[in-house]
């Protein structure tokens, strides 16, 4: 009977010690994903500048990245596709409408999903600064 309680205990220490090793990889990987978030910054995109055509632009995070087309005419921004990789973040795909709409970047990140914000505005960004390369 000592035997079966010494087989079952280091069981139970190897997935407690496996378990922990996880959890600390999540957590780890998880202050990455905030830092790499809150580095993202948005700039403002002179559309003027811009001419008529359909920019491709992408950005990407550990968790969430988005590709997007966006079409320009007459210097304004007239369609933006998307395609969104996400975790819980596929309320912020209404962000692109806040954008044609504002024709601005500058437009308010929406709340709950501001990783997803970022990155979606991110790509719209660099597709518009794809068109002066």
């Amino acid at each position: 009977m000592k035997k079966y309680k010494k087989i079952i205990f280091i069981f139970l220490a190897a997935i407690l010690f496996i378990g922990g090793a996880f959890a600390a990889k999540y957590f780890f990987d998880l202050n990455n994903y905030r830092e790499a978030v809150e580095k993202i910054t948005i700039g403002e995109v002179n559309l003027v500048t811009i001419p008529d055509g359909t920019y491709t632009g992408s950005s990407e995070t550990m968790w969430v990245g988005a590709t997007v087309e966006v079409t320009v005419r007459d210097h304004r921004i007239t369609v933006i596709k998307l395609d969104h990789r996400h975790g819980q973040g596929e309320a912020a795909e209404v962000i692109t409408d806040h954008v044609i709409e504002a024709q601005s970047l500058q437009v308010d990140i929406i709340s709950g999903v501001t990783s997803s914000s970022k990155v979606i505005l991110k790509a719209i960004e660099n597709a518009l600064l794809s068109a002066t390369e």
